[in-house]
């Protein structure tokens, strides 16, 4: 009878490894994405708050242009393990789009400060520790952490990852929303 319990234990760690963030309630995806029609596509959410740096940003500014809006916590290992593909994605799309992140659930600026610098990401990311930035994504919600949506040049959300993703799914998605797919 022990060795079924030790087995069962073994098994229902393994069942949630590596797919749920300790104490976090989020879930990490796989990396797959939607893509939404041109015709399909809904308004984004004004995005505007406090950015990790203390500054006001407002994205409304941003009309006209593709925005990659990537959803990240400090806390999170996939998160860490995409930062490097994201600025690598924001530096090969300058001029076509503008990364914008979400810091969300840290307590505090200090640690999405020390993850910004570590990674060298050098767009700005909104701190979000609530959440209530995310609440607006209603069609196509940022279900996991880490997420990533495109928003086209009028302002609709177009595309979203769930989990981790690379530079060249970033590229590739950002290029042919920019091309009006």
């Amino acid at each position: 009878m022990r060795r079924l319990a030790a087995l069962l234990l073994v098994l229902a760690l393994l069942a949630g490894c590596g797919t749920a963030q300790a104490g976090s309630g989020f879930v990490s995806g796989d990396g797959s994405y939607t893509t939404v029609p041109p015709d399909q596509r809904k308004p984004a959410p004004t995005l505007a708050g406090t950015t990790v740096d203390g500054a006001m940003f407002d994205a409304s500014a941003l009309t006209g242009k593709v925005v990659v809006v990537n959803v990240w916590g400090s806390w999170c290992a996939p998160c860490r393990k995409e930062a490097p593909d994201l600025q690598a994605a924001a530096a090969q799309t300058t001029g076509t789009a503008v990364f914008v992140g979400i810091n969300t659930r840290d307590l505090s600026q200090a640690p999405a400060q020390a993850f910004q610098r570590a990674f060298g990401i050098t767009y700005k990311s909104l701190y979000d520790p609530t959440g209530s930035l995310l609440l607006g994504f209603s069609d196509l919600p940022p279900n996991a952490i880490p997420s990533t949506l495109v928003i086209d040049a009028k302002g609709r959300v177009a595309a979203r990852i769930v989990g981790a993703t690379t530079t060249a799914t970033i590229v590739g998605i950002v290029t042919d929303i920019a091309e009006g797919r």
